[in-house]
């Protein structure tokens, strides 16, 4: 697998489970009184970013991305469903 192609996958686990923190953890906390779901998924999301992060110096060197790129992936994972339009956009060769 091509470091590119690592990366994508990393990216959507994080992307996933950013989306299950939000969409479904908070809920469960404010709305359901469980506080517990947050502590997981958020565990789960934190440990996923880290190693987004160590996958996207990882490719960015290997590939040779500018700043701009970099810049644009990392605000891409703080954004929702951001990792979703990073994907798209690796996987159509246009990043």
């Amino acid at each position: 697998m091509t470091p590119v192609g690592r990366f994508r996958v990393v990216s959507l686990l994080e992307g996933l489970s950013y989306v299950v923190l939000m969409g479904i953890a908070m809920p469960l906390k404010y709305l359901a009184g469980n506080p517990g779901a947050v502590r997981i998924a958020g565990a789960v999301h934190g440990g996923l970013f880290v190693v987004f992060v160590l996958a996207l110096v990882f490719t960015a060197r290997a590939c040779g991305w500018s700043r701009k790129q970099i810049t644009t992936a990392m605000i891409a994972a703080l954004v929702p469903l951001g990792a979703f339009w990073l994907e798209h956009r690796l996987r159509r060769g246009t990043f």
